[in-house]
């Protein structure tokens, strides 16, 4: 039987992965790859550790946290989970483990771990890997696809289409007949100017809850101040669900935020308990909230109360402010910053437009697409890549049965 040929254009997780699952028996596979290096993401996630999955291993569940593919991804997880990552990668030799936040990453702490495993499976079927290699263009052919690089002319029976987001890619698809969804940023930190922030990079809060009222948006969880404003999954969060509303919005809009997750009511139950406890106290040196000293001293000082002021002293107008300022601190976000290196977007291919029962296009024959290309996205915490892996496995299962 003659090998068939497939050609799969982006040498990032999906593509990979999908290489990774196809059978060297019946295939000639050929990865394109635009950059000088192969699966760049996959270095930098995780701060260079590899967030590989995340330790949700209900399908029904999974879905939950992806924005946009909720619906058509519950078909592909039943196939293939997080559950069948970790065994993907540990029946490699690539032992992962999963962390106290449900992230699983490899136990090496070290995404080459990642990089190596799949490279090595790659090679080991002698399969192709060019990069550099820029598509200019795919033509349809009666029995395949002609492919245009900058170094010369390929001709495919399959194609995995796996780029990424990315303007050119998207040109590529919509001349090929497909539907494309405009990309926005999806997982970014919002970029705040508040006297409440500066000067207090790094600190954290391990319950915050941030609303956007305009938008009549909450979500919570640990949260970070940055150098340019706010970050952390709380913020991460609501910039995923609201990419498109947010993108409308130029970016420009009020949020309300509570550093410490709780309502006034207890807030203010807590203080007094506190007040009744240690009355000699002063009220910078009062220890009330789990919050750092640093921050506590500058809510004083946005809420004009001297450190050094004895806490029973504190008047009814002072606590509301203290109060309001920790709970119900309305900020103005004036733009956003990538999180991290791991950009993001909300976009890309119409769903309607692929079959999720194999990841083919329903606009093209024999041609497969994967990864963020879709309009598919995910929040924080390795549910984009799992996404990918998937996808992927599916794909290669589909053409291994051919």
């Amino acid at each position: 039987m003659k090998k068939k040929k497939i050609l799969i254009i982006g040498g990032g997780a999906a593509g990979f992965f999908c290489a990774a699952n196809l059978d060297a028996e019946k295939f000639y596979v050929t990865i394109f790859e635009q950059n000088s290096d192969v699966l760049q993401k996959v270095k930098v996630s995780g701060g260079g550790r590899c967030n590989v999955a995340h330790a949700c291993f209900d399908p029904k569940e999974l879905v939950q946290f992806y924005p946009r593919g909720t619906k058509e991804l519950l078909s592909v997880f039943h196939k293939f989970q997080p559950g069948d990552t970790m065994d993907w990668f540990e029946k490699r030799n690539v032992p992962l483990k999963i962390e106290a936040d449900n992230r699983i990453f490899p136990e090496s702490n070290s995404s080459q771990t990642i990089i190596d495993c799949m490279m090595k499976e790659v090679q080991n079927k002698n399969f192709e890997i060019k990069t550099k290699m820029v598509v200019t263009d795919i033509i349809a052919k009666e029995n395949g696809y002609t492919v245009l690089t900058n170094s010369g002319e390929y001709d495919a029976d399959y194609l995995v289409y796996a780029t990424g987001s990315s303007p050119k890619s998207s040109k590529i698809l919509k001349k090929l007949g497909h539907q494309m969804v405009e990309p926005v940023p999806s997982l970014f930190t919002f970029n705040i100017k508040n006297e409440m922030l500066s000067d207090l990079m790094g600190t954290s809060f391990t319950h915050a809850e941030v609303s956007i009222p305009a938008l009549k948006m909450d979500e919570s969880g640990p949260m970070l101040i940055t150098h340019w404003g706010l970050s952390g999954p709380a913020i991460l969060k609501i910039s995923a669900w609201k990419a498109r509303e947010l993108a409308d919005l130029k970016y420009k809009f009020d949020i309300k935020v509570n550093f410490l997750g709780i309502d006034e009511e207890d807030a203010e139950k807590l203080f007094k308990t506190f007040r009744e406890e240690n009355p000699k106290k002063t009220i910078g040196k009062s220890k009330i909230f789990d919050i750092t000293t640093r921050f506590w001293h500058r809510v004083l000082w946005i809420s004009k109360v001297d450190l050094e002021k004895n806490i029973s002293t504190i008047s009814a107008k002072e606590l509301q402010m203290i109060i309001g300022n920790l709970v119900a601190n309305v900020m103005s976000v004036t733009g956003k910053s990538t999180y991290k290196d791991e950009f993001v977007t909300a976009g890309g291919v119409d769903l309607k437009e692929i079959n999720f029962k194999n990841m083919t296009s329903k606009i093209l024959p024999n041609f497969y697409l994967a990864g963020e290309v879709l309009n598919i996205d995910a929040v924080t915490g390795g549910f984009n890549f799992q996404a990918c892996w998937s996808e992927a496995w599916l794909i290669a299962q589909d053409l291994n049965a051919k």
